[in-house]
């Protein structure tokens, strides 16, 4: 964009148009539900609002790792939200997340329902009430909250940044991915390094810092997110491969990505969980074969 034509911010900004892209006609500046619509809710003590986005992965896995470790009290039901269609303005999403994000959680374990929204505090709740995937020894717990919270932190920019300029933005332009392709690659330098002398995020011990942050940096290296693993040359970080790989074939991480997925192989794709059989019975494939 040449000077003569760049963009001069007004005085007060307004909201006058769409800016284009892939989420344009979700996006606005105001929060609060945008229509009526009741959630509904299953047999099982959680109750998952969610899509298979990275944030929403986090989720997913979580509770099938607790549930791989024998815990038949963190059986749930996940709903599918579908961001695109707006389904996260429905008024009942809204009273669990007045953010209108995925991932929402409804605990309705105790003797009242629970609202737990942001991946993080979903995270941090599951791994708390089951005591796993959270060290109690003062040490380990910091270091998992330090790269927890990293992840936290860090993420939108890749999101947020570098994958909305590069894969969803109405144009290409070159600042903004330039910027956030800098941000993206400094980001799994970090990660590489730490990972250079490290099994895990937290040491040698798998914890939510590693199942909060894999399915945006571990997907990412391994050529899932963005069409972008060759633009930046992702092979670079071996260290975070290493580690991707290592989590990637654990049962309950590729369980968890299938949970609310619309994109992709059929096979993969089981938009709705209520039931362990339903990995088997209930992915998009074998609906197909059924109609």
């Amino acid at each position: 964009m040449s000077k003569d034509n760049a963009y001069v911010p007004p005085r007060v900004w307004t909201w006058e148009k769409s800016s284009g892209g892939q989420f344009s006609s979700i996006n606005r500046p105001i929060a609060g539900p945008t229509h009526e619509k009741a959630l509904l809710v299953g047999k099982h003590p959680f109750q998952l609002y969610s899509l298979a986005t990275p944030n929403g992965v986090k989720v997913t896995v979580m509770l099938e790792e607790l549930l791989a470790l024998g815990y038949k009290d963190a059986e749930y039901d996940a709903w599918l939200i579908r961001i695109g269609d707006g389904e996260q303005f429905g008024s009942g999403f809204v009273e669990i997340n007045p953010n209108s994000k995925i991932p929402a959680l409804m605990d309705r374990s105790g003797p009242e329902p629970l609202r737990v929204f942001e991946s993080g505090s979903i995270l941090m709740h599951l791994a708390e009430k089951f005591g796993e995937f959270l060290p109690s020894e003062p040490v380990a717990r910091t270091e998992t909250m330090n790269w927890v919270f990293w992840q936290m932190g860090s993420a939108p920019f890749l999101g947020g940044g570098f994958g909305h300029f590069y894969a969803y933005a109405p144009e290409k332009l070159e600042y903004p991915i330039d910027r956030y392709a800098m941000e993206a690659k400094r980001q799994l330098d970090v990660l590489d390094r730490h990972l250079a002398e490290h099994r895990y995020l937290a040491g040698d011990t798998y914890t939510i810092a590693d199942i909060i942050t894999w399915p945006w940096y571990g997907q990412l290296v391994l050529g899932r997110l963005y069409d972008a693993a060759e633009f930046l040359q992702v092979q670079e970080y071996r260290h975070v491969l290493r580690w991707a790989k290592e989590i990637d074939v654990r049962p309950a991480v590729q369980r968890g990505r299938m949970v609310n997925r619309t994109f992709g192989d059929p096979e993969m794709q089981l938009h709705e969980r209520h039931d362990a059989s339903d990995f088997d019975l209930k992915t998009q494939d074998k609906l197909a074969d059924v109609e």
